[in-house]
């Protein structure tokens, strides 16, 4: 692309072939929006309604699903079919409506831009809609206007544009006419230019469009919108569990199916079998669990502030290593501050009078001043300290004003004093201190207190004046000269009081927090130094010398690199990526539209609520409504705790269908009638599991949830300890439930009779292994029933349930049971309890041994 920056205004215009004054002809506009296109932003191509539905049904235990209903309704079993079709279509639902709603961005990002634009065409000002801006449209720019297109100012009268949402710049830009120098240039320091989508804060120019549409710096960012987002680590262990799953089902019923058929059992018989197996194998109401397990905490979050948009990112907040925040409106509140001031001895009232009344703020209809951030800073700090403007006008009546432009670097205001006038100047300090009468070691004196300042991300202005014994004839710059000082003023966008704690929080949780800005490096490590995210000897990294590393030299130092300044979009979806691909699981924070790449890109985005662009939110997995920093660590927290509850989960349904799977694998072998029929295990897995299942989603969260590591984003459902766990308590659920079965058969007890015992154990098992897994670590006892009331309540329930499908007569033939004598019931509660205690026991072994192999 062309870098008009670094042209003259003469070479720009002849290089896009238009006049400043003339502008295009009509004609010639017409031929170029043919030849450009509209100034409009793109986005990728939807997919219909139908795509989005068809989707959900890909997943491999979904398609295992669908395979199973097909075949209950080819054999009969309509009960079974019907209630695994219902948990495929609610799956389906829950995912069509999360999806449907999801890719917004690009079309608020096209609400961002102007409506419409003044532009000169054929000598004449028009009004046309923006869409219809070609390039070498010559447009005109007022305070509060929206700015249409990319463009190249040619004639400037004090313009000041906010671009914080574009920059991450956290002051208004004030720009220039002069060419300037050097190659690719971040776009907050091409001072000449201005951008589709950033707004007039001050003052008026008239500028040549450059780029239009996808061509301008918004269009980049809406390009970079367009990529699809990595799945969440849920999503990739689920997806790994599945397949994993599907081929152990697979492997298992063609075992037993090919075992029935050498032992010449009926072809039909064997079938169901089978199939009976594989339903048992099948969690088929852990989808469904997730969903609403994920949709719970989502709904707990909302109380803390949190607002995910997408249900995967509860739980990815638990695998967070890296916090990658923007500065400005994130972790300092976006609004320009005095921290210092300094007057000459005896000149502090004229000073804080120079203060409120050297402005061109204007007042809002609600009393808010408009303007300039610094000048509202300055006047808000002046107010708060008991003056009014009234006051102040009242002792300094402001006769003229001589407005702020880039070349003076200054503003001067012209005040009656008593039977004299005095001149108020305010500006930068390197144009004031040439312009004073003082000598040259007071102006260094003053210069180092500048440089000091400055040296803690300060933006220092110098204020003088000048008395005079009449009014001036000439209100121009000629009278700022031979003035005197009158002091100095240091502001800063200061850090949000509640940050720092929430960054120790997130150090102790072993979580890493990277400062990116677009501000510039002095101001963003001063900001870093306080946060302690950085120290005296950390590196900052520009974006300017990020340009010249190529990914393998960013990912060389990303790990080490705690502050980065004056970086593009594009560079923050770098870092992020550079991040990624070293491993790290990466949340980024931001507000402005150029956050909204790298909040799609990372494996979390943190959008703020308040201050955050649309833009910003809808590509956010998560917003904060409080636009508070330590809202996140409460989300992490929260995530850490979903986790635990979801492997909780894992562990609990799949102890108990391990114990489906091995009783009827090994009651044949031994002998025994089919110990389980297809309606019993879609009652255990849908009911007895899921119930309770829902209820562990609500457990409290571990002690110790944010005194561990980060989750590994690699690591499996099965990792620290759970597939051993898993196994052994599936193991004793089994030996229960073939015990229950043997002195059943043994004594003579009919086919239905010894599975309706066997189905009873294994669900009176299960909803104490309920019990036992609320805690990964802590003995039952140890745990307050209280807690978790749904659990109490979901598994009383249960037990209720299970005892009407026993003893009640016209749902016997629907779970296909029949009543249980007393003698009966209580050995099956006996071997229940039983479970309860072996599993206790394991677990307080296990855990024991691992935590003395913690210690060393």
């Amino acid at each position: 692309m062309t870098s008009y920056f670094n042209y003259t205004l003469e070479e720009v215009l002849n290089e896009l072939n238009t006049s400043a004054d003339e502008g295009l002809s009509s004609n010639e506009a017409k031929s170029r929006l043919k030849k450009y296109g509209l100034n409009e932003l793109q986005g990728k191509q939807g997919r219909s309604w139908l795509v989005i539905l068809l989707s959900q049904f890909k997943d491999i235990m979904i398609i295992i699903l669908a395979i199973a209903v097909i075949i209950s309704f080819a054999v009969g079993e309509h009960t079974d079919a019907y209630v695994i079709l219902i948990i495929i279509i609610g799956n389906a639902i829950i995912g069509y409506i999360q999806e449907y709603n999801a890719e917004k961005s690009i079309e608020k990002l096209k609400e961002m831009a102007a409506q419409d634009a003044i532009v000169i065409r054929g000598g004449e000002k028009l009004e046309v809609d923006v869409s219809e801006l070609v390039v070498g449209d010559i447009i005109i720019l007022s305070a509060g206007d929206v700015v249409p297109a990319d463009a190249r100012i040619i004639e400037n009268s004090g313009l000041k544009t906010e671009e914080a949402a574009l920059t991450g710049e956290s002051e208004p830009i004030l720009k220039i006419t002069d060419k300037l120098e050097g190659d690719d240039l971040m776009p907050g320091d091409k001072l000449n230019m201005v951008f589709k989508g950033t707004t007039v804060s001050k003052g008026s120019a008239k500028a040549v469009v450059t780029y239009t549409g996808m061509n301008t710096e918004m269009g980049k960012i809406a390009e970079m919108l367009k990529d699809d987002n990595d799945e969440t680590p849920l999503q990739i262990r689920l997806s790994r569990f599945s397949k994993k799953l599907a081929i152990f089902v697979i492997v298992i019923c063609a075992i037993v199916f090919g075992l029935g058929l050498l032992r010449d059992e009926p072809l039909l018989k064997m079938f169901l079998t089978s199939l009976s197996l594989a339903v048992a194998a099948l969690p088929e109401a852990l989808p469904a669990v997730i969903t609403i397990g994920l949709a719970g905490g989502a709904k707990r979050l909302v109380k803390q502030n949190s607002l995910i948009r997408k249900l995967p990112a509860v739980e990815t907040l638990g695998s967070v290593t890296y916090i990658c925040s923007d500065k400005t409106g994130t972790l300092t509140q976006n609004k320009m501050t005095v921290t210092e001031t300094k007057a000459v001895e005896g000149k502090e009232e004229l000073l804080e009078h120079a203060m409120i009344l050297n402005n061109e703020l204007k007042e809002k209809g609600n009393g808010e001043l408009a303007g300039d951030p610094t000048e509202t800073g300055m006047v808000n700090y002046v107010i708060e300290k008991g003056y009014s403007y009234n006051s102040s006008v009242e002792e300094l009546p402001v006769e003229e004003v001589l407005p702020f432009d880039s070349d003076r670097m200054m503003m001067s205001t012209l005040h009656k004093h008593g039977d004299k006038w005095i001149l108020l100047v305010k500006g930068a300090p390197d144009k004031i201190s040439e312009q004073l009468t003082t000598n040259n070691a007071e102006k260094e004196e003053w210069l180092e207190l500048n440089k000091s300042w400055a040296a803690k991300g300060l933006r220092v202005l110098f204020f003088a004046y000048k008395i005079f014994d009449a009014k001036p004839k000439d209100i121009d710059e000629s009278i700022e000269k031979d003035l005197n000082i009158l002091g100095a003023v240091g502001m800063i966008d200061p850090p949000r009081e509640e940050v720092l704690e929430a960054i120790k929080q997130c150090k102790e949780a072993g979580i890493k927090v990277v400062m990116i800005t677009g501000d510039q490096p002095v101001t963003a490590k001063a900001i870093a130094k306080e946060l302690q995210i950085a120290d005296e000897d950390s590196e900052v990294l520009m974006g300017a010398d990020m340009k010249s590393m190529s990914d393998e030299e960013l990912a060389e130092h990303v790990l080490k690199i705690r502050v980065y300044a004056r970086v593009s979009p594009e560079q923050k979806v770098r870092i992020v990526q550079a991040l990624k691909d070293k491993g790290q699981f990466v949340s980024m924070t931001g507000d402005g539209v150029n956050d909204a790449p790298s909040l799609k890109n990372a494996n979390i985005g943190v959008a703020m609520g308040q201050m955050g662009t649309e833009v910003a939110k809808e590509s956010a997995h998560m917003i904060l409504l409080d636009d508070n920093f330590a809202t996140i660590v409460k989300a992490v927290k929260e995530g850490r705790r979903i986790y635990d509850n979801i492997r909780k989960f894992v562990l609990y349904i799949l102890a108990t269908n391990m114990g489906e799977v091995m009783v009827i694998l090994i009651a044949p072998m031994l002998g025994l009638p089919i110990p389980l029929l297809p309606i019993h295990i879609l009652w255990i897995n849908l009911v007895t599991d899921g119930l309770p299942g829902l209820a562990l989603a609500g457990e409290p969260a571990e002690k110790d949830v944010m005194k561990r590591p980060p989750v590994s984003p690699d690591e499996n459902l099965f990792s620290r300890g759970l597939l051993v766990h898993t196994l052994i308590t599936g193991g004793i659920l089994t030996a229960a439930a073939l015990i229950a079965q043997f002195w059943a058969n043994s004594n003579g007890y009919p086919a239905n009779t010894q599975q309706t015992i066997v189905f009873t154990v294994l669900c009176f098992g299960q909803l104490l292994n309920g019990l036992s897994v609320r805690s990964a670590t802590r003995p039952l006892f140890k745990i307050s029933l209280i807690s978790n009331p749904l659990m109490l309540y979901s598994i009383a329930g249960t037990i209720g349930l299970q005892f009407a499908l026993i003893y009640v007569p016209f749902m016997q033939p629907i779970l296909k049971t029949t009543a249980l004598q007393l003698d009966t019931i209580l050995i099956v509660v006996g071997l229940s309890f039983l479970t309860l205690i072996l599993i206790e026991l394991v677990k307080w072994f296990y855990y024991r041994r691992a935590q003395k192999q913690s210690l060393g």
